[in-house]
């Protein structure tokens, strides 16, 4: 792309609204290349970047293509009239992003259902199943910076679009131009011929009573009548759903953190709105300590991820890792399920491949199964589907991510912050008590299930030739497999790309069933390394998880763990 004549074309369009050109006039060359020299990558998560005018940012232009997109694809399946339902979250231009998706969807005769306000990404999730829709659009960039914003598109069942729907849509793109090949409807007309429904409380209801049908114990919860719950939904999407859902099941002592309660699109105490940092506790450890708690939740703009503070043994906080979470839950929902006499047969969890071996453990010593798959929840709810329409007898207890994102219940196909605050808040309760804080069962679970230690180190390919450093970082390490990570033997190793496990020891291969990913999964005995490039960033990311009977043990291995990025890139970076 010329990226200077398509400034130039943006500029002097008719179709480009004054305030957009008036911020076109201030671009420098290296602006106008910079948001210019190509598009915004249409992927399984939709469309994400800086909200900026050009053809490679988010705007109500690049939006209304995507869109287009979408709508072309559904109109060629032939289901304009199941509709499409929008959501968006708290980020600055997202009620206006969704606006104009609904513009185009009208104007392209597909039946439109628009939020009246925000909504977290489950509600999303789940009234596109609820309504029975071909597809959902929700604008957020989840934990992302303030300046970003983003396009997620789903399917009937409720995920994320597929690859394959997702390179269709990218397809129809393509032959559409971004200003001058987009359809765009009234909305006030289209309200009036009721090709466009507002919705609300009508989905809020039937969601809210979906997520209280997973609570497992509600008499634990009623005993621990003076737990005391710190809340902050990060000036997002949670404000009022997990507030709702917590007060239904009895958590009367709840505190909401006042500078993070409002939604708020600058979030005003954290750059980075992200559950996982201890930053954005800070406030929250505060309002903890005034009024006594143990317990603080946090939840991301979009509210599809918690995490958690906990307080330790020495007073202060600490953040559970996702993790840690996620082991901590698959270990509550059992224990539960058990002692409540709801133990189901054939119970099974799914987990993301990079995700944490403890909760595998914990699930196969309890009779329950678990499922691996590829990092993204799309992956999850893609085989929540094949197991709920084969022929077993199968149940789903939780799927989950490393990345602070957490499932109960079949009512949706995403992660769901508000289930997830609602189950350990059900969990801090019953440990309560026991005379425990949630600090206290994730010892108790190190010391059943031995000692697991988890990192994730993202190394960025500088330079403009970034993108083919990563891919030759890649090609090298399957060209030559290192035999030793960190000291220790690699005994297998799995090249996702293909897919085929390689036994070094017995010298064969096999080929493995499923779908492809570019990612390398190698097996240390019981440590695993995973190295998986981004798609969309020219970045390695290297999972490591170590394990051992001793928590110094397990400390110590994760620190040379830790070191494996430097020494493989030295090692293999130029080969």
């Amino acid at each position: 792309m010329d990226y200077n004549k398509e400034y130039i074309r943006w500029l002097s369009s008719p179709k480009v609204d004054e305030a957009t050109k008036n911020e076109l006039r201030q671009y420098d060359d290296e602006t106008k290349e910079l948001y210019f020299h190509g598009f915004l990558s249409f992927g399984t998560a939709g469309l994400r970047g800086i909200m900026a005018a050009g053809t490679n940012a988010m705007n109500e232009y690049t939006v209304a293509h995507a869109t287009q997109g979408l709508s072309d694809l559904i109109n060629d399946e032939k289901r304009a009239d199941d509709g499409v339902v929008i959501a968006y979250d708290s980020r600055h231009n997202s009620r206006r992003f969704a606006e104009v998706s609904a513009s185009v969807l009208c104007a392209n005769g597909i039946k439109t259902y628009l939020f009246e306000s925000l909504r977290p990404t489950p509600v999303l999730s789940f009234a596109v199943r609820h309504l029975k829709c071909a597809a959902g659009i929700n604008i957020t960039a989840s934990h992302n910076p303030k300046e970003y914003n983003g396009y997620k598109a789903y399917w009937d069942d409720g995920a994320q679009l597929s690859p394959a729907l997702a390179d269709r849509v990218s397809a129809f793109m393509s032959r559409v131009d971004v200003l001058d090949g987009v359809k765009r409807a009234d909305l006030s007309a289209a309200l009036n011929s009721s090709l466009l429904v507002y919705v609300g409380s009508d989905v809020d209801k039937p969601y809210l009573e979906a997520v209280e049908s997973q609570l497992i114990d509600r008499e634990a919860v009623a005993r621990a009548s003076g737990l005391r719950v710190v809340y902050s939904p990060l000036n997002g999407a949670g404000y009022r759903m997990v507030p709702e859902i917590l007060g239904r099941i009895g958590i009367g002592n709840l505190h909401i953190v006042p500078e993070q309660a409002e939604p708020d699109g600058d979030f005003p105490t954290t750059p980075f709105p992200n559950p996982e940092f201890i930053q954005v506790f800070g406030p929250g450890i505060k309002l903890a300590d005034e009024i006594g708690s143990d317990l603080i939740i946090a939840t991301d703009p979009d509210a599809d991820r918690m995490g958690i503070a906990v307080r330790g043994g020495d007073g202060g906080f600490t953040v559970l890792t996702g993790n840690q979470q996620g082991a901590l839950l698959t270990e509550y929902i059992i224990s539960a399920l058990k002692r409540t006499g709801k133990y189901p047969a054939h119970p099974y969890i799914i987990k993301s491949f990079v995700s944490t071996e403890l909760a595998a453990k914990i699930a196969r010593a309890n009779g329950c199964e678990c499922y691996d798959v590829f990092t993204g929840f799309k992956y999850i709810g893609e085989k929540m589907n094949e197991l709920e329409n084969d022929d077993t007898d199968t149940h789903f207890l939780l799927g989950f991510e490393e990345s602070c994102g957490y499932l109960r219940g079949t009512y949706a196909r995403d992660k769901d912050a508000v289930v997830a605050s609602m189950l350990i808040c059900e969990a801090a309760a019953y440990y309560a008590g026991e005379g425990k804080t949630l600090y206290d069962a994730m010892r108790d679970i190190y010391e059943k299930y031995g000692y697991f230690r988890e990192s994730t180190e993202s190394v960025y390919m500088k330079g403009l030739d970034g993108i083919k450093k990563m891919a030759d970082l890649m090609a090298a390490l399957r060209k030559s497999p290192p035999e030793r990570l960190a000291g220790i033997k690699v005994k297998a190793y799995i090249d996702y790309s293909v897919p085929e496990k390689y036994d070094l020891k017995k010298g064969t291969k096999e080929k493995l069933p499923g779908g492809t990913t570019n990612s390398l999964y190698y097996i240390l005995g019981d440590d695993v390394v995973v190295i998986r490039p981004s798609g969309t960033e020219p970045k390695i990311k290297f999972y490591c998880m170590a394990s051992e009977d001793t928590a110094e043990k397990a400390a110590k291995k994760l620190e040379r763990f830790r070191k494996i990025p430097d020494k493989l890139i030295r090692e293999y970076g130029d080969k």
